[in-house]
């Protein structure tokens, strides 16, 4: 090579080097603007959660505080519960301006295993007796009340009360409450991008105005809030045909989540919270961005096959509460000790129920291996305690419609 040559050559290596350096700055400066824009995101939330916070009681009268990082990882319960609330809804569709009522009530539990999950859902119209519930306004308790229905105790003494009720009725002690209403729900759907539905017989009703053909359809909006509302357009018109519908939607749900791997990535959780941050009222003991964090992705740990939902078992009541229900309670106290000893709760096969059906095309969660498909570790297996067969319910992996 001539030394013109070489003179050439040599000014083009720094050249690059320094290109290189740029572009590496660039995406420095990306990464970094992103982290303190998530960062002071994270503090907004964080700082929101804590002011909305509400104080939640055990049985025996103690606060639920946050939790240690040795509870997180222990067995988690949680409620969950649905506000009909119209206050500050926006909207005629929902029906007019009542008393607040709990619509769903559903008890999470995740064994400290992370082999399983239920969710447990109690009917609105079950009959139960409420125990004495503090005055979220201050001043003097409410009185217990020997048989009420209840979606009522929230209109009685606020969440705290509908978590106090359920802790009574269960025997189970439940630190974390999460309540959402119909914007919430709304506000989730749009961030998770809308959730599959498989219908099976066409959906035509004029109370929450569903109206969806036979086939596969993406809730989003508005449209998905009165999905998990709709009562009269699916199964015999009662709350517990609308509970398997609702089922259809949250294992849809579960399984999108999972599948994208939602649970376990900040910024999607992120999004989530934030979408739903207005329209939520949470424990105190859950108003912590880690501690939610971190129970999302215990639950994300648990297989498809393994995550149980469930029915509590009820009966039709007569006379002055026809048209209510009962809770059926050698059935149910069976359910609720295993929940109590942290054993798992599982099925044998869907039993859904009015309401819904398993779809055609539904097949057992699967994965490949070195000798071809076969069953997750996670599946169900014959040496394992099924629960008997008068048990409601399916789970994740199963793909169902809505009848």
């Amino acid at each position: 090579m001539s030394q013109s040559e070489f003179q050439f050559i040599e000014p083009e290596r720094p050249k690059r080097r320094r290109w290189i350096r740029y572009l590496l700055l660039a995406i420095a400066a990306i990464v970094t603007v992103a982290m303190v824009t998530l960062g002071g995101g994270v503090v907004y939330v964080s700082t929101q959660l804590r002011a909305a916070g509400i104080e939640v009681f055990s049985t025996d009268g103690e606060t639920f505080d946050l939790p240690t990082a040795e509870e997180i990882n222990g067995p988690i319960n949680l409620l969950l519960i649905g506000s009909d609330t119209r206050e500050g809804q926006g909207s005629t569709a929902y029906g007019p301006v009542g008393a607040e009522l709990a619509d769903v009530i559903i008890l999470l539990h995740i064994n400290e295993e992370r082999s399983n999950a239920v969710a447990m859902s109690f009917p609105r119209d079950l009959m139960i007796a409420v125990p004495e519930c503090p005055n979220p306004e201050g001043g003097a308790p409410y009185p217990a009340k020997e048989f009420a229905q209840i979606n009522a105790t929230m209109n009685y003494g606020g969440p705290a009360c509908t978590l106090l009720a359920v802790q009574s009725l269960t025997g189970i002690e439940i630190p974390y409450l999460a309540m959402i209403d119909f914007k919430g729900v709304i506000a989730m759907s749009e961030a998770v991008g809308g959730v599959d539905v498989c219908v099976a017989e066409p959906i035509d009703d004029d109370y929450t105005q569903l109206y969806l053909d036979a086939g596969e359809h993406t809730l989003i909006g508005e449209e998905a809030l009165a999905f998990l509302r709709t009562r009269h357009g699916v199964g015999d018109g009662s709350d517990l045909s609308r509970i398997s519908n609702q089922q259809v939607f949250l294992t849809s749900l579960v399984r999108k989540l999972k599948d994208e791997g939602a649970l376990t990535n900040p910024f999607t959780m992120f999004r989530l919270g934030t979408a739903a941050l207005n329209n939520m009222t949470l424990s105190r003991s859950l108003t912590d961005l880690g501690v939610i964090y971190g129970m999302a992705r215990e639950v994300n740990d648990v297989d498809l096959e393994k995550i149980t939902f469930l029915k509590l078992p009820v009966y039709d009541l007569e006379g002055d509460f026809a048209g209510r229900v009962g809770v059926s309670t050698e059935r149910a106290t069976l359910l609720f000790d295993k929940l109590a000893n942290d054993e798992p709760l599982v099925l044998a096969e869907p039993n859904i129920g009015p309401g819904a059906v398993v779809a055609e095309d539904s097949q057992p969660a699967q994965v490949e291996s070195e000798e071809g498909l076969e069953p997750t570790e996670g599946s169900v297996s014959e040496s394992e305690d099924i629960l008997p067969e008068w048990v409601q319910g399916t789970n994740a992996s199963v793909k169902s419609c809505s009848s």
